[in-house]
């Protein structure tokens, strides 16, 4: 046999033959040394190898491929031995396992790298992040980087990576850039076009640049990695160290102890003008934007700025801005983008979950946003894990699984919050069996600071409402982030339906706390008071609609207001700080479940509404009067904006448990309504044209005297928000999934929505 030397003694590593196979039947066309030749590529050191296993070389061997390798039919045992040549040539550094004292090396990458590198959420954020370095790279790659850092330019399969050589994916060329101030810029081209640069200098900031502010960018030769100094005992564990680092691993990291600084949690609830730094805007969850840039004088002008698109038919991201970067999401992938531009600056991609582990909206696909606090993004996963991303970079920090041990089938579609220092989150998965909670993690570490169930456990308050077995995995899922006032450090939080969803024999009483606004300390997570919308639910109506917080004039007196349109059909006033019931009132015509709501909020219901085995015809339907999308109150107009849903639904109690309901003469209907919040009468409406179920569009109000919002034609509006006339509107082409929001970059106010698959975002013309 040939020998094949392609890893050096040196590092501890074995030498490779070459079976007799490859010379008769594979050198011919990747050569006698398998480095490729003009009729084959290499098959040492390959990227596309080294992510297969050695089962599917051996099939690839055995079959061909179309791109015009032949199939060989080979022996059993001689095609094995070949299979496993071809994998251990291209074996990453993590399985090539390299010898060295690892605690040394460690010590060593954390003088001479760890200021630079992030490695497992630690380090710098002047080059890429290292942490799964050992799987993306051999140990001759490690080697010959230390060497010479500048070897490796534009060696990288996918996309070229300059001036960096630990970079298997992303751009860091270094480049000098003139602007016309006369001022010189140097640091790395995170993004580039011929129209604006992205570029992050050394000190950690991103600079976000047009054609119109530099005359010139010079891109630098070499890397901006220095060659490693140390002896080769030195050189050797530090391969060793970094030949292991295979990723951040699933818990808590109580050794990263950078905490947010008082300024940054300050941003969250008092945002710099023109910023967007939480789902909703503000915590108080009312989209309603002090910006006035665009306004009922110019909004005819509005033109698209720019559009990205994002690998997922239906975004559902509402996005987040601050210091210009825009973060937008798809299921479990974060994008980081130049709020000007629309050009992607980063993106995290986590491998999607295993659907039949999950259910709901969570395997389909849906994922609502991020969080920001600090240099941190955090972002929940389809499979319901938290994690932490470096704002920067997009390098993962931290991943903690959220739910329990026990029953259920969880997932994670929303935004999580943060409050103070602490990061909150929810799960979806309420039509299947499982137990629904709320919880707060350490923004530094990952670290559970609080969890609280939304079903109580037998014994416990609350209890008493469930008489029967549902209670084991009653539901209560908290799949919509919540709203949260400063002033009484209160957090608010909608939970779902109970379980089973339209069968209520095995699950007598109210079924606390499902379908509720649940107010908790946010420091600790213990309840204040509640308020439950619809009790024992029989018709799947989540309370996981927006929770909107206002101080406004209630009926003659200054009022501390929590407002939500519900699922269940009526439009609700509560005081916030005590949970009192002050207004309800319908908001959709067709209502049938209950005939009103008694002096404390509670449903008076119809008894010919419960579902039954044959079926019962009730109002609203099963996606409800409303749903997740954003909601809003503009101050000025003192009215309270909501897309309704005129629709029914016949429910059964078991098998399919609603069907749709057909009546050509009544068909569904989706109307824009504005409400007056001290009577619930409807202001003025706009009714929409089209399928309402293509239509899951929020409102957005600014004080620029307008609403924004999704038409169920697929165009994107605005509105007088105080007679509802349109304005202007825009055709996307698209069904509706999201809601809108605004911003300002360079003094330039935009407004941006997720439109199918695409972020657009529109600003005024010239």
């Amino acid at each position: 046999m040939k020998t094949l030397l392609f890893a050096t003694l040196s590092l501890g590593l074995v030498a490779q033959e070459i079976p007799l196979a490859y010379g008769k039947l594979c050198a011919a066309c990747h050569g006698d040394r398998a480095t490729g030749t003009d009729r084959g590529p290499t098959l040492i050191g390959s990227r596309s190898l080294r992510s297969r296993s050695e089962g599917r070389i051996r099939d690839i061997i055995k079959d061909g491929t179309r791109a015009g390798m032949p199939s060989f039919a080979l022996a059993e045992g001689e095609l094995n031995v070949l299979a496993r040549a071809v994998r251990s040539w291209n074996a990453s550094a993590l399985d090539a396992k390299p010898v060295g004292d690892v605690a040394a090396g460690k010590r060593v990458f954390d003088v001479q790298c760890l200021t630079c590198h992030m490695v497992r959420g630690a380090g710098g954020s002047n080059g890429p992040d290292l942490s799964n370095i050992a799987k993306e790279l051999t140990v001759n790659e490690i080697d010959e980087t230390l060497t010479d850092p500048a070897s490796r330019k534009g060696r990288h399969s996918g996309a070229s990576c300059p001036g960096w050589a630990f970079c298997p994916s992303e751009p860091w060329a270094v480049v000098n850039v003139q602007l016309k101030t006369g001022a010189v810029l140097r640091g790395f081209a995170r993004g580039r076009g011929l129209h604006d640069l992205q570029l992050q200098t050394f000190d950690g900031r991103m600079h976000l640049l047009t054609a119109a502010e530099y005359v010139a960018v010079r891109e630098e030769n070499g890397s901006y990695m220095p060659p490693f100094k140390g002896n080769a005992e030195e050189r050797k564990n530090l391969i060793a160290y970094i030949g292991g680092l295979d990723g951040v691993k699933v818990g808590p990291r109580a050794d990263l102890l950078t905490a947010a600084s008082a300024e940054s949690m300050r941003k969250v609830v008092q945002p710099v003008a023109g910023e967007w730094p939480g789902y909703h805007g503000l915590p108080s969850a009312n989209r309603h934007s002090a910006l006035t840039q665009i306004n009922l004088g110019n909004a005819s002008k509005l033109k698209p700025a720019w559009s990205y698109t994002l690998p997922h038919p239906s975004l559902q991201t509402t996005p987040l801005v601050a210091d210009g970067v825009m973060y937008v999401t798809s299921p479990n992938q974060v994008c980081a983008l130049d709020s000007s531009a629309g050009r992607e600056i980063w993106c995290y991609v986590r491998t999607r979950g295993d659907a039949r582990s999950m259910s709901g909206d969570a395997a389909k696909g849906a994922q609502r946003g991020v969080a920001m606090l600090g240099d941190r993004i955090f972002f929940t996963t389809d499979d319901a894990h938290l994690i932490a991303l470096n704002r920067l970079t997009g390098a993962l920090m931290w991943d903690v699984s959220m739910p329990p041990q026990g029953p259920g089938v969880y997932g994670a579609t929303a935004a999580p919050m943060v409050v103070g220092d602490l990061v909150v989150a929810g799960v979806g998965g309420g039509d299947a069996p499982l137990l629904g909670f709320l919880a707060a993690y350490k923004a530094t570490t990952g670290e559970q600071a609080w969890r609280f169930q939304t079903i109580p456990k037998r014994g416990e308050a609350g209890s008493e409402t469930w008489g029967g077995k549902a209670i084991e995995a009653g539901g209560g899922a908290t799949w919509l982030t919540g709203s949260y006032d400063q002033e009484s450090d209160t957090l608010y939080w909608p939970t779902g339906n109970p379980y089973p969803d339209t069968d209520g024999t095995d699950r007598a009483g109210d079924n606390l706390y499902t379908d509720c606004v649940i107010a908790l300390d946010a420091k600790t997570g213990k309840p204040k008071w509640h308020f439950q919308f619809t009790p024992h639910d029989l018709w799947d109506w989540d309370a996981t609609e927006p929770l909107v917080l206002v101080d406004a004039p209630f009926k003659g007196r200054d009022r501390k207001l929590l407002l939500q349109a519900n699922r269940n059909g009526f439009f609700y006033v509560l005081d916030r700080t005590t949970g009192e019931f002050l207004l309800g009132a319908p908001f959709v015509k067709r209502l049938t479940w209950a005939t009103g709501l008694d002096a404390k909020g509670r449903p008076i219901l119809n008894p010919a509404a419960k579902p039954t085995m044959g079926g019962t015809k009730t109002c609203p339907a099963v996606r409800g009067a409303t749903n997740w999308y954003s909601t809003a109150y503009n101050p000025d107009a003192r009215l309270f904006y909501v897309m309704a849903v005129e629709d029914c639904n016949v429910y059964r109690q078991a098998g399919s448990w609603f069907v749709p309901y057909s009546d050509p003469a009544n068909p569904p209907l989706k109307v824009l309504r504005a409400l007056d919040i001290e009577t619930g009468k409807v202001v003025w409406e706009a009714q929409q044209i089209g399928a309402p179920e293509g239509n899951y569009s929020g409102v957005l109000s600014t004080a620029g005297g307008l609403l924004f919002f999704g038409e169920s034609g697929g165009d994107f509006a605005a509105a007088d928000a105080k007679t509802g006339k349109t304005l202007w509107h825009f055709n996307t082409g698209q069904a509706w999934k999201a809601s809108p929001m605004t911003y300002t970059v360079k003094g330039k106010q935009y407004v941006a929505i997720a439109a199918g698959g695409n972020v657009m975002a529109f600003t005024l013309g010239e």
